[in-house]
């Protein structure tokens, strides 16, 4: 009757031992899938912030091969790259300088003038179009250049 007793005994503690590894197993694999949720959202976020990185670059490369720089006024260039991404890049005259006498075989006093641009391209990539989230991104490339031409009051 004494052997009786003991291997009822150990049943129970096997039972129990299994049931706190089967809790063990459970809060770890819980724990692995909010490690990769997270891990997954992180990467679509970095993705998202890398689109709207490249329509910012496209919006700048955009608006200065299309040449049109004047000092009279700003030149906005807006581009739908597609239905997610989307760029606005402006052009602002800054101010005129002189060509440095090293600068140009002419020189200073050959009536040739430095036209100083900046360039902005503000960029949006959208997770959904038309409704606003906390994955949409957004870029913003500032560039500065200059135009050599003729001195006059507008080129």
């Amino acid at each position: 009757m004494n052997t009786k007793y003991k291997i009822q005994k150990q049943q129970g503690a096997a039972l129990i031992v299994g049931l706190i590894l089967l809790v063990v197993i459970t809060v770890l694999a819980v724990s692995g899938m909010n490690t990769a949720t997270t891990e997954l959202a992180m990467a679509r976020n970095d993705q998202n912030y890398e689109n709207a990185f490249q329509a910012a670059e496209t919006g700048l490369e955009g608006a200065l091969a299309q040449g049109q720089f004047t000092t009279l006024a700003g030149v906005t260039v807006t581009k739908v790259i597609n239905t997610n991404d989307s760029v606005t890049a402006q052009i602002e005259f800054e101010d005129s300088t002189l060509v440095p006498d090293r600068g140009f075989s002419l020189g200073v006093g050959s009536g040739v003038e430095a036209y100083h641009f900046l360039a902005t391209a503000q960029a949006e990539s959208l997770r959904s179009p038309g409704y606003t989230t906390d994955r949409d991104s957004s870029a913003v490339h500032t560039q500065a250049f200059y135009v050599v031409g003729p001195g006059s009051t507008s080129l």
